[in-house]
Protein backbone atom coordinates (compact mmCIF):
# COMPACT_ATOMS: atom_id res chain seq x y z
CA UNK A 1 0.00 0.00 0.00
CA UNK A 2 0.98 3.66 -0.42
CA UNK A 3 1.05 5.37 2.51
CA UNK A 4 2.00 9.05 3.39
CA UNK A 5 2.93 10.56 6.90
CA UNK A 6 2.62 14.01 7.14
CA UNK A 7 5.40 14.66 10.43
CA UNK A 8 8.78 13.08 10.06
CA UNK A 9 8.92 13.81 14.46
CA UNK A 10 9.31 10.95 16.72
CA UNK A 11 5.82 9.19 15.82
CA UNK A 12 5.32 10.32 12.22
CA UNK A 13 9.65 8.93 11.87
CA UNK A 14 8.96 5.44 14.09
CA UNK A 15 5.79 4.77 12.38
CA UNK A 16 6.64 5.22 8.78
CA UNK A 17 9.92 3.74 9.03
CA UNK A 18 8.02 0.13 10.49
CA UNK A 19 5.41 0.03 8.06
CA UNK A 20 7.80 0.32 5.32
CA UNK A 21 9.68 -2.29 7.05
CA UNK A 22 6.23 -4.01 6.84
CA UNK A 23 6.79 -3.89 3.23
CA UNK A 24 4.47 -0.92 3.01
CA UNK A 25 5.92 2.04 0.33
CA UNK A 26 6.05 5.24 2.75
CA UNK A 27 6.57 9.14 2.27
CA UNK A 28 7.25 11.18 5.29
CA UNK A 29 6.18 15.09 4.54
CA UNK A 30 7.73 17.61 6.45
CA UNK A 31 7.93 21.29 6.18
CA UNK A 32 11.43 21.15 7.84
CA UNK A 33 13.78 21.35 4.77
CA UNK A 34 16.84 21.15 6.73
CA UNK A 35 15.22 17.61 8.77
CA UNK A 36 14.24 16.35 4.80
CA UNK A 37 17.75 17.24 3.97
CA UNK A 38 19.08 15.21 6.93
CA UNK A 39 16.70 11.99 6.73
CA UNK A 40 18.35 11.86 3.25
CA UNK A 41 21.28 11.79 4.38
CA UNK A 42 20.34 9.35 7.11
CA UNK A 43 20.74 12.07 9.96
CA UNK A 44 18.09 11.58 12.49
CA UNK A 45 16.32 14.58 14.27
CA UNK A 46 15.79 12.20 17.43
CA UNK A 47 18.23 9.59 19.49
CA UNK A 48 16.46 6.46 19.48
CA UNK A 49 17.81 2.64 19.79
CA UNK A 50 18.11 1.43 16.50
CA UNK A 51 15.84 3.99 14.18
CA UNK A 52 19.16 5.29 12.09
CA UNK A 53 19.89 1.46 11.06
CA UNK A 54 15.62 0.80 10.16
CA UNK A 55 15.49 4.20 8.11
CA UNK A 56 18.69 3.35 6.09
CA UNK A 57 17.75 -0.17 5.25
CA UNK A 58 14.14 1.00 4.26
CA UNK A 59 15.55 3.70 2.28
CA UNK A 60 18.09 1.56 0.59
CA UNK A 61 14.85 -0.45 -0.70
CA UNK A 62 13.46 2.18 -1.46
CA UNK A 63 9.81 1.32 0.57
CA UNK A 64 10.85 4.64 2.72
CA UNK A 65 11.57 7.99 1.55
CA UNK A 66 11.27 11.79 3.04
CA UNK A 67 9.87 15.03 0.80
CA UNK A 68 8.74 18.60 1.20
CA UNK A 69 5.98 18.16 -1.40
CA UNK A 70 2.99 17.03 0.74
CA UNK A 71 0.42 17.84 -2.85
CA UNK A 72 2.74 15.61 -4.68
CA UNK A 73 2.78 12.73 -2.44
CA UNK A 74 -0.87 12.32 -1.42
CA UNK A 75 -2.27 12.30 -4.63
CA UNK A 76 -2.72 8.88 -5.13
CA UNK A 77 -2.27 7.98 -0.98
CA UNK A 78 -4.26 4.69 -0.06
CA UNK A 79 -3.92 6.27 3.52
CA UNK A 80 -2.68 9.88 5.00
CA UNK A 81 -1.48 9.77 8.32
CA UNK A 82 -1.46 12.96 10.23
CA UNK A 83 1.49 12.45 12.84
CA UNK A 84 2.34 16.13 13.71
CA UNK A 85 2.72 18.20 17.17
CA UNK A 86 -0.24 18.67 19.70
CA UNK A 87 1.70 20.49 22.23
CA UNK A 88 -0.25 22.40 25.32
CA UNK A 89 -1.84 25.25 24.05
CA UNK A 90 -0.27 28.12 25.66
CA UNK A 91 -2.52 30.17 28.53
CA UNK A 92 -5.05 27.12 29.14
CA UNK A 93 -3.60 23.83 28.71
CA UNK A 94 -5.35 22.76 25.95
CA UNK A 95 -4.00 20.19 23.12
CA UNK A 96 -3.07 22.68 20.33
CA UNK A 97 -4.58 21.18 17.20
CA UNK A 98 -3.68 24.48 14.64
CA UNK A 99 -0.77 21.82 12.78
CA UNK A 100 -3.35 18.94 12.59
CA UNK A 101 -6.39 21.53 11.15
CA UNK A 102 -3.54 22.79 9.09
CA UNK A 103 -2.28 19.67 7.76
CA UNK A 104 -5.45 18.55 6.97
CA UNK A 105 -6.78 21.22 4.53
CA UNK A 106 -3.71 20.86 2.93
CA UNK A 107 -4.44 16.94 2.30
CA UNK A 108 -7.96 18.08 1.46
CA UNK A 109 -6.61 20.54 -1.24
CA UNK A 110 -4.34 18.35 -2.55
CA UNK A 111 -6.68 14.92 -2.99
CA UNK A 112 -7.61 13.18 -6.42
CA UNK A 113 -9.47 10.33 -5.34
CA UNK A 114 -10.83 8.23 -2.42
CA UNK A 115 -8.86 8.03 0.60
CA UNK A 116 -8.37 7.05 4.58
CA UNK A 117 -7.19 9.91 6.71
CA UNK A 118 -5.61 8.59 9.88
CA UNK A 119 -5.08 10.89 13.18
CA UNK A 120 -1.59 9.51 14.93
CA UNK A 121 -1.29 12.27 16.40
CA UNK A 122 -2.58 12.60 20.57
CA UNK A 123 -5.71 14.15 19.95
CA UNK A 124 -8.61 15.38 22.05
CA UNK A 125 -12.48 13.67 21.79
CA UNK A 126 -13.93 15.14 18.74
CA UNK A 127 -10.72 16.14 16.67
CA UNK A 128 -11.77 13.42 13.92
CA UNK A 129 -15.17 15.23 13.97
CA UNK A 130 -13.19 18.24 13.03
CA UNK A 131 -11.10 17.02 10.88
CA UNK A 132 -13.64 15.48 8.43
CA UNK A 133 -15.74 18.90 8.60
CA UNK A 134 -12.55 20.55 6.90
CA UNK A 135 -11.88 17.93 4.48
CA UNK A 136 -15.66 18.34 3.40
CA UNK A 137 -15.42 21.82 3.34
CA UNK A 138 -12.00 21.70 1.17
CA UNK A 139 -12.81 18.82 -1.16
CA UNK A 140 -16.64 17.94 -0.79
CA UNK A 141 -16.46 15.63 -3.89
CA UNK A 142 -14.00 13.58 -2.67
CA UNK A 143 -14.43 10.51 -0.42
CA UNK A 144 -12.15 10.18 2.74
CA UNK A 145 -12.95 8.24 5.60
CA UNK A 146 -11.26 9.75 9.01
CA UNK A 147 -9.79 7.20 11.39
CA UNK A 148 -8.39 7.51 14.83
CA UNK A 149 -5.62 5.40 14.91
CA UNK A 150 -3.36 6.54 18.65
CA UNK A 151 0.26 5.52 19.10
CA UNK A 152 1.50 3.73 22.32
CA UNK A 153 5.05 4.13 21.71
CA UNK A 154 7.46 4.77 24.52
CA UNK A 155 10.29 6.67 24.23
CA UNK A 156 13.59 4.45 23.84
CA UNK A 157 11.84 1.29 23.27
CA UNK A 158 9.73 2.61 19.82
CA UNK A 159 10.77 0.45 17.50
CA UNK A 160 9.41 -2.90 19.42
CA UNK A 161 6.37 -1.16 20.92
CA UNK A 162 5.23 -0.91 17.26
CA UNK A 163 6.15 -3.85 15.62
CA UNK A 164 4.93 -5.65 19.04
CA UNK A 165 2.01 -4.17 20.34
CA UNK A 166 -0.06 -4.73 22.91
CA UNK A 167 -3.15 -3.53 20.54
CA UNK A 168 -3.66 -1.45 18.15
CA UNK A 169 -6.80 0.69 18.64
CA UNK A 170 -8.59 1.64 15.32
CA UNK A 171 -11.65 4.42 15.60
CA UNK A 172 -13.70 3.84 12.66
CA UNK A 173 -17.31 3.19 11.76
CA UNK A 174 -16.55 3.24 8.04
CA UNK A 175 -15.94 -0.45 6.35
CA UNK A 176 -13.97 0.75 3.80
CA UNK A 177 -11.52 2.75 6.04
CA UNK A 178 -12.07 -0.89 8.58
CA UNK A 179 -10.55 -2.71 5.38
CA UNK A 180 -7.68 -0.73 4.38
CA UNK A 181 -6.58 -0.11 8.50
CA UNK A 182 -6.49 -4.36 8.47
CA UNK A 183 -4.46 -4.16 5.60
CA UNK A 184 -1.86 -2.07 6.91
CA UNK A 185 -1.74 -3.68 9.82
CA UNK A 186 -1.67 -7.41 8.64
CA UNK A 187 2.28 -8.17 8.91
CA UNK A 188 1.29 -7.94 12.24
CA UNK A 189 -1.32 -11.02 12.43
CA UNK A 190 2.01 -13.90 13.17
CA UNK A 191 2.55 -11.52 16.33
CA UNK A 192 -1.47 -11.59 17.21
CA UNK A 193 -1.70 -8.31 18.05
CA UNK A 194 -5.46 -7.63 18.38
CA UNK A 195 -7.07 -5.02 16.57
CA UNK A 196 -9.69 -3.31 18.59
CA UNK A 197 -11.95 -1.45 16.45
CA UNK A 198 -14.19 1.15 18.00
CA UNK A 199 -16.38 4.35 17.05
CA UNK A 200 -13.92 7.48 16.39
CA UNK A 201 -14.63 9.13 19.53
CA UNK A 202 -13.68 6.23 21.54
CA UNK A 203 -10.83 5.79 20.12
CA UNK A 204 -9.32 8.90 20.89
CA UNK A 205 -10.20 8.66 24.63
CA UNK A 206 -8.31 5.71 24.70
CA UNK A 207 -5.04 7.36 24.08
CA UNK A 208 -5.85 10.10 27.16
CA UNK A 209 -7.23 7.41 29.47
CA UNK A 210 -4.16 4.94 28.79
CA UNK A 211 -1.81 7.87 29.57
CA UNK A 212 -3.68 9.25 32.51
CA UNK A 213 -3.69 5.76 34.30
CA UNK A 214 -0.33 5.16 33.82
CA UNK A 215 0.59 8.66 35.27
CA UNK A 216 -1.31 7.78 38.13
CA UNK A 217 0.50 4.55 38.84
CA UNK A 218 3.57 6.67 39.02
CA UNK A 219 2.32 9.28 41.30
CA UNK A 220 0.43 6.40 43.55
CA UNK A 221 4.13 4.60 44.22
CA UNK A 222 5.98 7.99 44.51
CA UNK A 223 3.51 8.75 47.84
CA UNK A 224 3.58 5.53 48.89
CA UNK A 225 7.88 6.17 48.62
CA UNK A 226 7.28 9.28 50.91
CA UNK A 227 5.54 7.54 53.16
CA UNK A 228 7.67 4.30 53.35
CA UNK A 229 10.81 6.76 54.52
CA UNK A 230 8.66 7.99 57.36
CA UNK A 231 7.70 4.37 58.84
CA UNK A 232 10.66 2.75 57.65
CA UNK A 233 9.69 1.03 55.16
CA UNK A 234 11.37 -0.32 51.58
CA UNK A 235 9.32 0.93 48.74
CA UNK A 236 10.53 -1.61 46.07
CA UNK A 237 9.47 -4.61 47.97
CA UNK A 238 6.16 -2.63 48.67
CA UNK A 239 5.88 -2.10 44.83
CA UNK A 240 6.89 -5.88 44.24
CA UNK A 241 4.62 -6.78 46.88
CA UNK A 242 1.45 -4.90 45.18
CA UNK A 243 3.08 -5.52 41.45
CA UNK A 244 2.77 -9.43 42.13
CA UNK A 245 -0.86 -8.85 42.18
CA UNK A 246 -2.30 -9.46 38.38
CA UNK A 247 -5.13 -7.20 39.04
CA UNK A 248 -2.14 -4.45 39.23
CA UNK A 249 0.93 -5.64 37.53
CA UNK A 250 4.56 -4.45 38.25
CA UNK A 251 4.91 -1.81 35.38
CA UNK A 252 5.22 1.85 36.38
CA UNK A 253 5.57 0.86 40.06
CA UNK A 254 9.57 2.77 40.08
CA UNK A 255 9.35 5.49 42.51
CA UNK A 256 11.24 8.40 41.56
CA UNK A 257 11.51 12.37 40.86
CA UNK A 258 7.80 12.10 38.94
CA UNK A 259 6.95 11.41 35.37
CA UNK A 260 8.11 13.78 32.30
CA UNK A 261 8.60 13.76 28.66
CA UNK A 262 6.23 14.65 25.63
CA UNK A 263 3.09 12.59 26.50
CA UNK A 264 2.07 12.29 30.26
CA UNK A 265 2.60 15.81 30.92
CA UNK A 266 0.43 17.62 28.25
CA UNK A 267 -1.70 14.89 28.12
CA UNK A 268 -3.04 15.06 31.61
CA UNK A 269 -3.74 18.15 31.36
CA UNK A 270 -5.47 18.10 28.14
CA UNK A 271 -7.31 15.69 29.67
CA UNK A 272 -8.62 17.97 32.36
CA UNK A 273 -9.42 20.42 30.06
CA UNK A 274 -11.33 18.37 27.59
CA UNK A 275 -13.44 17.09 30.98
CA UNK A 276 -13.42 20.67 32.50
CA UNK A 277 -15.01 21.53 28.82
CA UNK A 278 -17.96 18.96 29.10
CA UNK A 279 -18.47 19.53 33.14
CA UNK A 280 -17.30 16.14 33.90
CA UNK A 281 -14.30 16.56 36.86
CA UNK A 282 -11.35 14.50 36.94
CA UNK A 283 -10.42 14.55 40.61
CA UNK A 284 -8.04 11.88 40.34
CA UNK A 285 -5.90 12.88 37.34
CA UNK A 286 -6.23 16.59 38.98
CA UNK A 287 -4.36 15.87 42.07
CA UNK A 288 -1.58 13.34 39.74
CA UNK A 289 -1.00 16.58 37.96
CA UNK A 290 -0.71 18.84 41.53
CA UNK A 291 1.31 16.54 43.05
CA UNK A 292 4.04 15.36 40.23
CA UNK A 293 4.84 18.93 39.41
CA UNK A 294 5.54 19.34 43.12
CA UNK A 295 7.74 16.47 43.80
CA UNK A 296 10.20 17.78 40.91
CA UNK A 297 11.21 20.59 42.69
CA UNK A 298 10.68 18.37 46.35
CA UNK A 299 13.18 16.14 44.76
CA UNK A 300 15.63 19.10 44.26
CA UNK A 301 14.97 19.54 48.39
CA UNK A 302 15.83 16.16 49.12
CA UNK A 303 19.09 16.81 47.35
CA UNK A 304 19.51 19.75 49.41
CA UNK A 305 18.74 17.87 52.46
CA UNK A 306 21.36 15.27 52.38
CA UNK A 307 24.37 17.77 51.21
CA UNK A 308 23.88 19.20 54.57
CA UNK A 309 21.18 21.38 54.60
CA UNK A 310 22.76 24.13 52.81
CA UNK A 311 24.10 24.15 49.37
CA UNK A 312 25.46 27.35 49.02
CA UNK A 313 28.81 27.36 47.38
CA UNK A 314 28.67 23.68 47.27
CA UNK A 315 29.27 21.71 44.40
CA UNK A 316 26.80 19.18 42.97
CA UNK A 317 27.29 16.55 40.13
CA UNK A 318 24.07 15.62 38.36
CA UNK A 319 23.93 12.09 36.90
CA UNK A 320 21.18 12.02 33.66
CA UNK A 321 19.16 15.22 32.24
CA UNK A 322 16.60 13.67 30.02
CA UNK A 323 13.47 12.72 31.11
CA UNK A 324 14.06 8.72 30.93
CA UNK A 325 16.84 6.60 29.15
CA UNK A 326 17.74 6.06 25.93
CA UNK A 327 16.32 9.45 24.24
CA UNK A 328 17.50 13.00 23.80
CA UNK A 329 14.25 13.95 24.89
CA UNK A 330 14.18 16.97 28.06
CA UNK A 331 10.55 18.01 27.37
CA UNK A 332 9.19 18.19 31.11
CA UNK A 333 12.65 16.37 32.67
CA UNK A 334 11.98 15.82 36.44
CA UNK A 335 15.94 17.34 36.03
CA UNK A 336 14.97 20.90 34.56
CA UNK A 337 13.05 21.96 38.24
CA UNK A 338 15.65 19.63 40.21
CA UNK A 339 18.80 21.37 38.89
CA UNK A 340 17.02 24.51 39.22
CA UNK A 341 16.12 24.35 42.15
CA UNK A 342 19.76 23.85 43.69
CA UNK A 343 20.60 26.80 41.14
CA UNK A 344 18.62 28.75 43.59
CA UNK A 345 20.26 27.26 46.73
CA UNK A 346 23.30 29.29 45.33
CA UNK A 347 24.71 25.14 44.15
CA UNK A 348 27.33 25.04 41.44
CA UNK A 349 25.64 22.06 39.24
CA UNK A 350 28.27 19.64 37.01
CA UNK A 351 26.19 17.32 34.64
CA UNK A 352 26.43 14.89 32.73
CA UNK A 353 23.89 12.48 30.26
CA UNK A 354 24.86 10.23 27.49
CA UNK A 355 22.63 11.79 24.86
CA UNK A 356 20.47 14.69 26.02
CA UNK A 357 23.51 17.08 26.45
CA UNK A 358 22.56 19.32 23.38
CA UNK A 359 18.97 19.61 23.84
CA UNK A 360 19.81 20.37 27.72
CA UNK A 361 22.37 23.39 26.94
CA UNK A 362 20.10 25.73 26.29
CA UNK A 363 17.80 24.88 28.69
CA UNK A 364 20.20 24.83 31.93
CA UNK A 365 22.46 27.63 30.66
CA UNK A 366 24.02 27.79 34.25
CA UNK A 367 25.02 24.21 34.62
CA UNK A 368 28.64 23.17 33.58
CA UNK A 369 28.15 20.31 30.95
CA UNK A 370 31.03 17.84 31.38
CA UNK A 371 32.35 14.59 29.30
CA UNK A 372 31.12 11.52 31.66
CA UNK A 373 29.95 10.38 35.11
CA UNK A 374 33.24 10.89 36.76
CA UNK A 375 33.66 14.09 35.75
CA UNK A 376 30.26 14.87 36.98
CA UNK A 377 31.43 13.67 40.43
CA UNK A 378 35.24 14.93 40.76
CA UNK A 379 35.30 17.21 43.59
CA UNK A 380 31.66 17.11 44.22
CA UNK A 381 30.24 17.59 47.54
CA UNK A 382 26.84 15.56 46.58
CA UNK A 383 26.21 13.87 43.21
CA UNK A 384 22.56 12.76 42.46
CA UNK A 385 21.21 10.56 40.18
CA UNK A 386 18.56 11.93 38.26
CA UNK A 387 18.00 9.55 35.18
CA UNK A 388 18.43 5.82 35.02
CA UNK A 389 20.68 5.57 32.39
CA UNK A 390 22.46 1.76 32.01
CA UNK A 391 25.90 3.56 31.99
CA UNK A 392 25.41 4.58 35.34
CA UNK A 393 24.56 1.28 36.91
CA UNK A 394 27.74 0.05 37.04
CA UNK A 395 30.07 2.75 37.95
CA UNK A 396 33.07 2.31 40.25
CA UNK A 397 31.21 3.50 43.09
CA UNK A 398 34.46 3.55 44.97
CA UNK A 399 36.81 5.67 42.44
CA UNK A 400 33.40 7.75 42.52
CA UNK A 401 34.28 8.19 46.09
CA UNK A 402 37.17 9.19 46.03
CA UNK A 403 36.99 11.71 43.72
CA UNK A 404 34.52 13.83 45.27
CA UNK A 405 35.11 16.11 48.02
CA UNK A 406 32.48 14.78 50.42
CA UNK A 407 31.28 11.08 49.02
CA UNK A 408 27.49 11.76 49.41
CA UNK A 409 25.41 9.72 46.71
CA UNK A 410 21.84 10.79 46.21
CA UNK A 411 19.94 8.08 44.47
CA UNK A 412 16.88 9.68 42.87
CA UNK A 413 15.79 6.35 40.75
CA UNK A 414 16.97 3.65 43.44
CA UNK A 415 19.50 1.84 40.97
CA UNK A 416 22.17 0.71 43.70
CA UNK A 417 21.74 -1.80 46.79
CA UNK A 418 22.17 0.79 49.96
CA UNK A 419 24.52 -1.55 51.38
CA UNK A 420 26.48 -1.26 47.68
CA UNK A 421 26.68 2.14 48.37
CA UNK A 422 27.57 1.70 51.57
CA UNK A 423 30.63 -0.79 51.28
CA UNK A 424 32.00 2.60 48.67
CA UNK A 425 31.64 4.17 51.97
CA UNK A 426 28.78 6.66 50.60
CA UNK A 427 26.53 8.51 53.09
CA UNK A 428 23.37 7.42 50.53
CA UNK A 429 19.84 8.66 50.13
CA UNK A 430 17.40 7.12 47.91
CA UNK A 431 13.91 7.38 47.53
CA UNK A 432 11.39 5.35 49.71
CA UNK A 433 13.98 3.48 51.50
CA UNK A 434 16.01 4.40 54.63
CA UNK A 435 19.31 6.56 54.19
CA UNK A 436 22.58 4.90 55.29
CA UNK A 437 25.64 6.30 56.18
CA UNK A 438 29.23 4.55 55.40
CA UNK A 439 32.64 5.39 55.89
CA UNK A 440 33.53 8.49 54.96
CA UNK A 441 37.44 8.00 56.40
CA UNK A 442 37.86 4.91 54.35
CA UNK A 443 37.56 6.53 51.12
CA UNK A 444 38.48 9.72 51.84
CA UNK A 445 41.92 9.22 54.40
CA UNK A 446 42.72 12.56 54.25
CA UNK A 447 39.74 14.73 54.49
CA UNK A 448 39.08 12.53 58.10
CA UNK A 449 42.83 13.56 58.88
CA UNK A 450 41.85 16.96 58.20
CA UNK A 451 39.11 17.00 60.21
CA UNK A 452 40.91 15.79 63.25
CA UNK A 453 43.45 18.38 63.04
CA UNK A 454 41.13 20.57 62.81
Amino acid sequence: MKIVMIGAGYVGLVSGACLADFGHDVICVDKDAGKIADLEANRMPIYEPGLAQLVKSNVETGRLSFSLDLPAAVADADAIFIAVGTPSRRGDGHADLSYVFAATREIGAALTGPTVVVTKSTVPVGTGDQVERILRDVAPDIEAAVVSNPEFLREGAAIGDFKRPDRIVIGTTDERARAVMRAIYRPLYLNEAPLLFTARRTAELIKYAANAFLATKITFINEIADLCEQVDADVKDVARGIGLDNRIGPKFLHAGPGFGGSCFPKDTLALLKTAEDHESPMRIVEAVVQVNEQRKRAMGRKVIQAAGGDVRGKRIGVLGLTFKPNTDDMRDAPALAIVQTLLDGGAEVRAFDPEGMEAARPMLPDVTLVGDPYAAAEGADALVIVTEWDLFRALDLKRVARLMALPILVDLRNIYPPEEALAAGFSYTSVGRSAVSGDFAAVQPKMAEDAATG
